[in-house]
């Protein structure tokens, strides 16, 4: 019997014909074509003015909070169920990050939270789209603009994801996405950053490429800047993958579909959550189980002895050995309970473009089997 994974990428004959071409005609003159060709297919997607390839998009976070000119004495709002590279950006920039609750609904950062965490030294929050849901941007955007604060969007798993008909990474100045393999959009590792700020766009620009202006054939460094750029064979990959969003995005649709429908009787299990106004792109499908199983990580190896793979909800940063001993993590222990009452139970189930109906009964039942199981265990 195969091992289901718990992620991966659909890579057609479209992929394969591009990066052929990009590995030999993208050189000389033609170097920068299908950056190009990617940026724009991306921005015209998303509606947005302009769009810069990048390596991750911990990297676009990071050149988000330079280009606003967040620094040291400043604080940034994230979501304490992220993973790190929400926040790190922050720390880079020398600024504080401050972990604020999530929704026990969408999993996203709770807007009533993020009001709550507000000081005289917050100057932006970091919205996560987590694992292809989206917050209530609404409410989000009347706190921030109520307390001139800059919303900087971390669409990293919600490629494809609408809100009131609006694509997430278009609810901040920026948008940052990541295209890591395991992502519904790949380029094997990447990433990009939108934006309809002028301003910013030309700042990033500089800091993206060692603090030189572009058009530049001098190599006049004007400052001190970063190598962010991505290959040109991830950008062809890139646009394979942009001009099939649409496909992708149903692809992870009809595959929670399957789950929903598998695992509808289940009552005890909670699986993500789509609101009427939002068009879930399901990056990851994710189960929340119930406490009597003793939580995720004995449900990963329960399922990992039958040959399925799968991953830990993201555990809340404030309880991180990276950020543990901060005062704000310390208050956000205190104050977080959404956070940890989600995260200690949360399992990702396999999530891969490559499911077929099949592999994913296969997992269904095994995750009944283990509810079965813990009932059973209950009662004795």
């Amino acid at each position: 019997m195969h091992r289901i994974p718990v992620s991966g990428p659909s890579i057609t004959e479209k992929e394969i014909a591009y990066v052929t071409d990009a590995v030999t005609n993208a050189w000389y003159a033609n170097a920068n074509v299908y950056h190009e060709r990617f940026e724009r297919a991306f921005a015209d997607y998303h509606g947005v003015r302009h769009a810069v390839s990048l390596p991750s998009c911990t990297s676009a976070l990071h050149l988000s909070l330079l280009a606003l000119g967040i620094g040291p004495g400043d604080e940034v709002i994230v979501p304490d169920c992220t993973w790190i590279a929400s926040a790190a950006p922050v720390s880079y920039v020398g600024a504080t990050p401050v972990f604020a609750d999530i929704d026990p609904v969408s999993w996203c950062l709770s807007a009533e939270s993020f009001a709550a965490c507000i000081t005289p030294r917050t100057r932006a929050v970091i919205p996560v789209d987590l694992y292809g849901n989206v917050p209530d941007y609404t409410a989000i955007s009347e706190v921030a603009q109520r307390h001139g604060i800059a919303i900087v969007e971390d669409a990293a798993e919600a490629a494809g994801t609408r809100y009131r008909g609006r694509a997430a990474g278009t609810f901040g100045v920026t948008g940052a996405f990541s295209f890591h393999g395991s992502k519904t959009l790949t380029t094997g590792e990447g990433g990009m950053l939108i934006t309809d700020d002028e301003t910013v766009y030309r700042r990033v620009l500089v800091l993206r490429d060692h603090g030189r202006r572009p058009g530049d054939t001098m190599f006049e460094n004007r400052e001190v800047g970063y190598k962010y750029k991505m290959s040109s064979m991830q950008a062809a990959l890139g646009l394979a993958q942009i001009e099939r969003a649409e496909e992708l995005v149903t692809r992870k649709r009809e595959i929670f579909g399957w789950y929903r429908e598998a695992l509808a009787d289940c009552g005890d299990l909670v699986l993500n959550s789509e609101a009427d106004d939002v068009r879930n792109t399901y990056w990851m499908v994710t189960a929340i189980m119930p406490a009597r199983l003793g939580g995720k990580a004995e449900s990963i190896r329960r399922l990992g002895e039958q040959g399925i793979d799968c991953r830990p909800f993201f555990s809340p940063l404030s309880s991180l050995d990276a950020y543990a001993a901060t005062p704000q993590a310390q208050a956000a222990r205190a104050r977080n309970a959404v956070a940890y009452a989600v995260s200690a139970h949360g399992v990702n189930l396999p999530s891969g473009l490559n499911l077929t109906r099949e592999d994913v009964a296969r997992v269904a039942a095994a995750v009944r089997d283990l509810l079965g199981a813990g009932a059973m265990q209950a009662a004795a």
